[in-house]
């Protein structure tokens, strides 16, 4: 009941980890898939080793809603090549999350993870409190990036869309053009939170990304905007931590989801959601996920009244 095709892979779950959350190596990715999940998204990965922001990089903001400016740091993609091959071993449906400063350098991390064995690769072009996010914030560099790395990619390849623009549909649209597999929708919201006794921002960097249940409502509006403009698979991203928010991405229109913040309770809130959904599809005679995608387009919101 629970099984999806994103575009080719096929997952035993719709749940995919997110990027940046345990996606660091074998033995937390394996936490994650033996609580059900249907694959797993690294964390961002690039050509060299980063160290990222000084603490305080991460802070609970509201219950289940966090801010963070990690600065993707990471071991650099010669180092984690091991790590990929480690969980290739396993069969674990990987997805790679690449990035680098150049379409060359996004190219070079892509190929040699692909050539570790990643089923899937996601390139970062919206990480709000990274360079990378001048590219998700312009269509023209967008369909360039994914063009270029579609026509030497073999794999599918995703991407993570920036919410922090006034166009979602037009960057979209253009990584659609330029080749894309799918889109991740959405990244986290440029946010900031200023300690009034020290009179300073709170996270070392200053500015972070939103993440978690607040932004919950804003990524189930650009799905619903996406599906209705691209053709490609959208996979939801923002605030999941119940079926029932599972089960809402569904109906405005995505193909999979991926799961995050509310990772920092258990790995086994997987396990709770899996179950929501299949008694749901039970409940209301579906035999499928599948099945739920799109309703919600089906009924038209009330409209204006014409008093002329």
């Amino acid at each position: 009941m629970l099984e999806v095709n994103l575009s080719g892979l096929k997952l035993k779950s719709p749940i995919i980890l997110a990027s940046g959350i345990l996606g660091v190596s074998y033995s937390l990715m394996r936490r994650v898939i033996d609580a059900g999940a249907g694959a797993v998204t690294t964390k961002s990965i690039g050509p060299i080793s980063r160290k990222g922001y000084k603490n305080p990089s991460i802070i609970e903001i509201y219950p289940g809603t966090f801010m963070n400016s990690v600065g993707l740091g990471n071991p650099g993609i010669n180092i984690f090549v091991s790590e990929i091959k480690e969980i290739k071993k396993h069969n674990i449906p990987l997805i790679v999350s690449v990035f680098g400063n150049s379409n060359e350098e996004y190219l070079e991390v892509a190929t040699k993870a692909e050539n570790a064995g990643a089923d899937a690769i996601e390139i970062n072009i919206s990480c709000p409190h990274a360079e990378v996010s001048s590219i998700g914030i312009d269509m023209d560099l967008t369909y360039k990036i994914v063009k270029f790395l579609k026509e030497t990619l073999v794999t599918p390849l995703f991407v993570k869309l920036n919410p922090n623009v006034t166009n979602i549909i037009e960057i979209a649209l253009a990584a659609e053009k330029g080749g894309a597999d799918g889109v991740v929708a959405i990244n986290t919201l440029a946010a900031m939170r200023i300690d009034v006794n020290t009179r300073r921002p709170i996270l070392s960097h200053g500015s972070g990304g939103l993440s978690g249940k607040a932004i919950h409502p804003i990524a189930i509006k650009k799905v619903y905007d996406l599906y209705k403009a691209v053709k490609i698979p959208i996979i939801g991203c923002g605030g999941i931590d119940s079926w029932q928010d599972v089960v809402e991405f569904f109906l405005v229109g995505a193909s999979a989801v991926q799961i995050g913040t509310a990772l920092y309770k258990t790995t086994e809130i997987i396990t709770q959601i899996n179950y929501g959904i299949t008694q749901y599809l039970k409940d209301n005679n579906y035999s499928s996920i599948n099945d739920l995608k799109g309703l919600s387009h089906q009924f038209k919101t009330q409209e204006v009244p014409d008093f002329d």
